[in-house]
């Protein structure tokens, strides 16, 4: 297993492979379809993103004692930040994107030219990946875009997943697809 920290620096990612499991700790942001539409557009993240990990992410969240609490942070679907993803990459230097159920081509390709990978968090384990959510650091647009929309700042240890797109282009899920077409046209 890898383990990756925050500030997650170009040397960290180039080293992680296709199909490694990874372990992150540090800093993570959440970002679902309405945030990744504001910055895509040109909107102004309210703290630098830099080296930093998107997790495509509506969490639950509790109030406890005035602070906020993760109760359950499952990832949410990939493939509708596809639209937006690229110019993320691009214009804040994103180098890791968790989710589930991978990206298209445009997030392929600006993972390999900006350095980036994308990270496979397990579907319907959410209250199992909130266990390594140490704290909320912050949350932003909680206004603007609500609870499970807002840009949540968590600090994280043992965050764990699968990297399926790596910085050099290979693609796990589209490994699996055509392995998957070849062996439907042979049953066929």
């Amino acid at each position: 297993m890898k383990r990756l920290s925050y500030p997650f620096t170009a040397s960290q990612i180039r080293d992680a492979r296709l199909g490694e499991i990874v372990s992150l700790s540090g800093k993570v942001f959440t970002g679902r379809d309405r945030l990744h539409q504001f910055l895509a557009e040109g909107g102004r993240p309210p703290l630098d993103l830099r080296d930093g990990a998107m997790f495509h992410c509506g969490p639950v969240t509790a109030r406890e004692g005035g602070a906020w609490a993760i109760r359950a942070a499952g990832p949410t679907t990939s493939s509708r930040q596809e639209p937006y993803m690229p110019s993320i990459i691009e214009r804040l230097q994103i180098r890791v994107i968790i989710g589930k159920g991978g990206m298209g081509d445009g997030t392929r390709r600006a993972c390999v030219k900006h350095g980036c990978i994308y990270v496979q968090a397990i579907g319907g384990a959410a209250v199992l990946l909130a266990g390594s959510i140490q704290s909320v650091v912050g949350v932003h647009f909680l206004r603007e875009f609500g609870e499970a929309e807002a840009l949540w700042e968590l600090a994280v240890e043992d965050l764990r997943g699968i990297v399926t797109i790596d910085t050099r282009g290979r693609c796990l899920h589209e490994n699996i697809r055509t392995v998957s077409r070849k062996a439907l046209d042979r049953m066929l």
